[in-house]
C-alpha cells in the first residue's frame, strides 16, 4: 500500500511539474515557429527598413539594448552589491536593516511602468529629451532590489568560520568582507545579477517613457535609442505583415538571450560552484 501511494504521489508530482513547464514550452515553440524564418544574417546587422521596403533588421535595436542594459548594470550592480553587503555584514538585524529590506521588497513589486513614469519626470522632463541615460536609470531601479536581496541572501550562507579565520589572522574587517566573504559568495551574486539582467532586458513599459526608440544607430547618452522590446512592441501592433514577421524574429532573439542568461545562472549555482 505504501509503495502504491508513493508511486501515485510521484506520478502526481511529475504531472504537476509538466503542467508548470508546459506554458513555457508552448511559448518557446510558438515563438520559434513564427520567428525562425526572419533570422537571416542581415537581420542582425541591418537597421529597420521603411514601410513597404523589403529587408531590414534589428541591428540598431540589439546594440541599443546592449547599451542600455550595460548602463543599467553599471549603475545598479555596484549599488545593489554594496547594499547587500551592508545588510548582511554590518546591519544583519535592527530597524534600519528591516526598513531597507522592506523598501527593497516594495521596489521589486512596483509596476515597471510606474518606474518609467517616475524617471520620465525625474530626467526626461528636465532634460527636454528622451535618452539612453534615462532608460538606463529606469532599468537600474528595476535591477537594484534583485541584486540587493540576492547579495544579502547569499552572503548569509557563507560560513561564519571563514570570517572568523580572516579576523583571527589580523586582516582588516573590510578586507575580510571583500576578499573572503564576497569572494565565497561570488557565484550567487553573479546569479542574481544575471537574473536581474534577464528581467530588465525584456522590459518595454519603462523604455517607452525614457528611451522612446530610434530607427537609426545611436550610442549617445542624451539621445533616444532603439531597443529590442520597443521594436517588438512597435512592429507587433503594426498592420504590415513584414513588420509582424520581424517582430516574431526579434522576440525569438530576445527569448533566446533570456534563456541563455537563466541557464548561465543555473550553471553558476550548480553543485561544486558554491565556492570560487
Amino acid at each position: 500500500m505504501r509503495a502504491l501511494v508513493d508511486r501515485l504521489m510521484t506520478a502526481v508530482g511529475a504531472a504537476v511539474t509538466l503542467l508548470g513547464i508546459l506554458p513555457l514550452l508552448s511559448i518557446v515553440a510558438y515563438t520559434v515557429a513564427r520567428g525562425a524564418s526572419a533570422l537571416t544574417p542581415s537581420f542582425f546587422v541591418a537597421t529597420p527598413a521603411p514601410v513597404g521596403a523589403a529587408g531590414g533588421g534589428i541591428g540598431n535595436a540589439l546594440a541599443g539594448t546592449a547599451f542600455v542594459v550595460g548602463l543599467a548594470l553599471i549603475l545598479g550592480v555596484p549599488a545593489g552589491v554594496l547594499a547587500g553587503l551592508y545588510l548582511a555584514e554590518h546591519a544583519p538585524s535592527g530597524p534600519v536593516a528591516e526598513a531597507v529590506r522592506f523598501v527593497s521588497d516594495v521596489l521589486a513589486g512596483v509596476p515597471t511602468i510606474v518606474v518609467g513614469v517616475f524617471v520620465y519626470t525625474l530626467l526626461v522632463v528636465p532634460l527636454h529629451t528622451f535618452s539612453a541615460l534615462s532608460g538606463g536609470v529606469a532599468l537600474a531601479l528595476i535591477l537594484l532590489p534583485t541584486v540587493t536581496r540576492t547579495t544579502d541572501a547569499v552572503l548569509r550562507l557563507v560560513p561564519p568560520d571563514l570570517r572568523d579565520a580572516g579576523l583571527a589572522l589580523g586582516v582588516p574587517e573590510w578586507r575580510v568582507t571583500l576578499d573572503i566573504t564576497l569572494r565565497a559568495a561570488l557565484p550567487g551574486v553573479l546569479t542574481g545579477v544575471l537574473l536581474g539582467m534577464a528581467r530588465i532586458a525584456g522590459e518595454t513599459a519603462p523604455l517607452l517613457f525614457t528611451a522612446f526608440g530610434n530607427p537609426y544607430w545611436s550610442v549617445s547618452l542624451l539621445r533616444p535609442i532603439a531597443a529590442v522590446p520597443l521594436l517588438i512592441y512597435e512592429y507587433a501592433i503594426s498592420p504590415y505583415p513584414a513588420w509582424i514577421a520581424q517582430a516574431w524574429g526579434a522576440a525569438l532573439v530576445l527569448v533566446t538571450c533570456v534563456l541563455a542568461a537563466h541557464l548561465l545562472a543555473r550553471l553558476l549555482l550548480r553543485p561544486g560552484r558554491a565556492q570560487p
